[in-house]
């Protein structure tokens, strides 16, 4: 793979905080290797900011390695930038070339204020998973847990909805701001699995009610929830968690 150097204009969204009114700047960066990943360029740039006397743009990141999901970066209109199923710390520089100009935003929505530049608050997922994402009962250990017959395409599906990364892409793209595909894999990932069943009907209630109470939009089968997930969650979690909630309306059981 060829390794160049390249020149960008970046526009980036200030805002001193929730309050504040924010607007863009533009920075200039020069020399940046194709193999730098996106934040690696940021710290660059911070670098840069730094030397002039000049604050650092506020932006989250932990692991650099795309599981933790806080790189939450709205990169020339796509979550994550232009990769598909990637994250803002595996998005590499050799994405864009000499001379372009990258508009870098936070994630737009009404529940995820921004809290300093490209930083929102995003515990309002976490109050999703504590009205209803949890088991009580004792799973003992994995030997125990593995004891547990399950059917090889539940466990598939649970597996494949437990690889949320609870980043909040979702609800970024969604022109409604929908958090129903990040909610949708969080109660699709228990409510497969026989360990999640004594909470089943209660956490399909109290999750929908704690997204709806969040601010959180709703869903009109746009799909860029899908689309835009790094991790590629289907919005067949989506119809599940429709069904668990209808289920638990009803007062009826169905696997």
């Amino acid at each position: 793979m060829e390794h160049y150097h390249m020149n960008l204009t970046l526009k980036v969204w200030r805002q001193k905080n929730t309050k504040s009114k924010g607007n863009f700047d533009t920075y200039k960066v020069k020399d940046i290797s194709s193999e730098m990943s996106f934040l690696e360029m940021f710290d660059v740039l911070n670098e840069q900011l730094i030397k002039e006397g000049k604050l650092p743009i506020a932006f989250d990141h932990d692991c650099r390695e795309g599981i933790c999901g806080m790189c939450s970066m709205f990169i020339n209109g796509q979550p994550h930038g232009p990769w598909q199923q990637n994250t803002t710390c595996q998005l590499h520089m050799r994405a864009f070339k000499d001379g372009d100009t990258i508009v870098v935003e936070p994630w737009r929505s009404q529940a995820f204020p921004v809290v300093r530049d490209l930083m929102v608050d995003r515990s309002a997922f976490d109050r999703v998973i504590q009205a209803g994402g949890y088991i009580s009962v004792n799973t003992g250990n994995a030997v125990d847990a593995n004891a547990i017959p399950i059917d090889k395409k539940k466990a598939d599906e649970a597996f494949m909805a437990a690889a949320c990364i609870g980043c909040g892409a979702c609800v970024a793209a969604c022109p409604n701001g929908s958090a129903m595909l990040f909610v949708g894999a969080k109660i699709s990932q228990l409510s497969l699995l026989p360990q999640g069943d004594p909470e089943r009907e209660s956490r399909a209630l109290n999750m929908i009610t704690q997204m709806d109470k969040e601010g959180f939009g709703n869903c009109t089968n746009v799909y860029a929830c899908e689309a835009e997930c790094p991790k590629g969650i289907s919005v067949a979690n989506i119809a599940r968690m429709n069904k668990e909630y209808l289920h638990a309306g009803l007062g009826t059981e169905e696997n």
